[in-house]
């Protein structure tokens, strides 16, 4: 109700345009202004080192969005202010790895909702070799919490490591699957979320995500 009145008042600009209409459709990367002041929808890309919690504050460990500098920038643009961004889909804080953050609503609802299907990529390493017979547990059969877990895309990608490609997201997934089977997970990585690549993006750097993406 109250972005209407304000649309009303003539508050609310898009691209420049004023905009009085209820429902006007507004492409994903405009420009909007709201009493002059642009108002950022963005979504940003970081590397996630290890010992660093998504979101949640707790004492004695830096959270995720301190990391959103200018100093720690990897790409060029305008001024992102990081109290405006929030946590889209956590990484525990053993984990590393791509982690968004969105001022965007409609992203982070895109890729955390329960029906959700856009995939999360994972790089999995482990203390020892993994059996055929526990790749095929990975892929499909698990449960959690009473839950049949979806299909996964499960492959080697060495002698002690695979990718992992979920459609889901519920706590701790991978290293809950693992610990169902017995095995040791030494490090988990995630590498993509959708289009969207962690590529060679250095630790604890972070890029703005373009809508493209």
């Amino acid at each position: 109700r109250e972005a209407e009145r304000y649309m009303a008042e003539g508050r609310v600009r898009v691209n420049g345009v004023l905009i009085t209409e209820q429902g006007t459709k507004v492409p994903l990367n405009a420009k909007i202004d709201f009493d002059s002041v642009k108002l950022q929808r963005v979504t940003v890309a970081l590397h996630k080192p290890l010992g660093i919690i998504s979101n949640l504050p707790q004492k004695g460990y830096r959270e995720a969005k301190e990391l959103i500098t200018p100093e720690n920038r990897y790409d060029r643009g305008e001024p992102i202010d990081p109290d405006s961004l929030h946590v889209v889909g956590r990484l525990d804080i053993n984990s590393k790895g791509l982690l968004l953050l969105s001022s965007d609503g409609r992203i982070a609802q895109t890729i955390i909702a329960a029906d959700s299907e856009v995939e999360k990529e994972y790089i999995v390493r482990f203390a020892h070799p993994i059996s055929d017979r526990a790749m095929d547990k990975l892929r499909f059969g698990l449960r959690l919490d009473g839950v049949l877990l979806k299909r996964a895309e499960v492959e080697r990608s060495g002698d002690l490591a695979i990718s992992m490609v979920l459609r889901e997201g519920k706590n701790r997934q991978i290293r809950r699957m693992c610990e169902q089977l017995g095995l040791e997970i030494t490090s988990l990585k995630r590498v993509r979320i959708g289009n969207i690549q962690l590529g060679s993006l250095p630790v604890g750097k972070w890029m703005v995500v373009s809508y493209k993406e």
